[in-house]
């Protein structure tokens, strides 16, 4: 997720009764703040998105441009509106570049489904005729970055996830372990439609201490 920062990540497995490090989050927000500032440092960006990533791009020293930013970034948000497309669109028309935190189509919202920042910069690339490129799962970039934050070797290594187009893609493309859970979006029926399998198929991540 690129709405929420590794704090806010840490308070919610507190809440949860789950004790970690907020040092132990990668999001998808940390992910593209590093390419970006990797590719332009000091670079500036018109960001469609929540604080998660606002704050993840300032951190790397990016600032905010709404006039001629090097990139136009899309995260998940609920503050979508005409208005920020219509700028979006115009901006990437003037030269910036199109990147987007993450590909999935749709999230979740308790029962609900919501649109994904897929859906959301879907809009930005049919008026450009640009295609935006993805900094979260399944781009290996990061899954290499946060095994070298953690510290850890492929073989010390597995992603967990509940879906198969992302989480599990990523895992194959990073030649690292992966465990799919059928609590999410994925059941054990869809598996027949995919070309590659996980490595382990589990109920749901409590599954994983047995």
């Amino acid at each position: 997720s690129s709405e929420r920062s590794p704090r806010e990540l840490r308070e919610k497995l507190d809440r949860l009764g789950i004790q970690a490090d907020a040092s132990h989050f990668y999001t998808s927000a940390l992910a593209t703040a590093s390419f970006l500032a990797s590719q332009r440092p000091n670079g500036s960006a018109y960001v469609i998105g929540e604080a998660g990533l606002i704050n993840a791009l300032y951190d790397a020293g990016f600032s905010t441009n709404e006039v001629n930013p090097n990139y136009v970034v899309v995260g998940e948000t609920h503050s979508y509106s005409y208005e920020k497309i219509e700028k979006a669109i115009n901006l990437v028309r003037a030269g910036a570049r199109l990147i987007g935190t993450n590909p999935d189509l749709t999230d979740s919202m308790g029962k609900d489904v919501v649109p994904g920042t897929g859906s959301l910069i879907a809009p930005i690339e049919l008026a450009t005729g640009k295609k935006a490129y993805f900094l979260g799962k399944p781009n290996p970039l990061m899954m290499r970055h946060a095994r070298k934050m953690l510290g850890c070797s492929r073989e010390e290594t597995a992603i967990v996830g509940d879906r198969m187009e992302t989480d599990i893609i990523a895992g194959i493309h990073s030649e690292i372990d992966t465990v799919l859970v059928l609590s999410g979006v994925t059941s054990r029926e869809d598996l027949k439609k995919y070309p590659y399998q996980p490595l382990y198929i589990l109920s749901g991540v409590g599954d994983i201490s047995e």
